[in-house]
């Protein structure tokens, strides 16, 4: 298992730890994991709202410390979903990559934001 395997796993583990310690396991039914999951992808986004590209890329400190905030809200009910449903989501993530790049073969996707069906 690789470093990351194991940090991935130990944080799933934290995040189970986190809800079983405040019997919230009731609570989070993947519904409820996703739709909270959502509100947190909005708090991020409120973030980068009328920004230009420029700006997005130029964030002040407080905001990126904000925005890393959010981003790690986002990233537990990820886990936490995933842990819900079963889901391994290193093994998920690499066979996407790897599904990925079939679809967007270098040769043809290289430099450019086209969709893997109009390549």
């Amino acid at each position: 298992m690789s470093e990351r395997d194991d940090s991935l796993a130990a944080l799933r583990e934290a995040v189970r730890r986190f809800a079983e310690e405040r019997d919230w396991t009731r609570f989070h039914s993947p519904k409820n994991l996703v739709m909270a999951m959502t509100g947190e992808v909005g708090e991020v986004a409120e973030h980068f709202q009328w920004l230009s590209a420029e700006e997005s890329a130029a964030l002040d400190d407080g905001t990126r410390e904000a925005v890393a905030l959010e981003l790690a809200d986002v990233l537990i009910y990820l886990v936490r979903l995933a842990d819900v449903l079963g889901v391994d989501l290193d093994e998920a993530a690499r066979r996407k990559l790897a599904i990925n790049a079939l679809r967007y073969p270098v040769e043809k996707a290289y430099g450019n934001a086209i969709k893997y069906d109009q390549l």
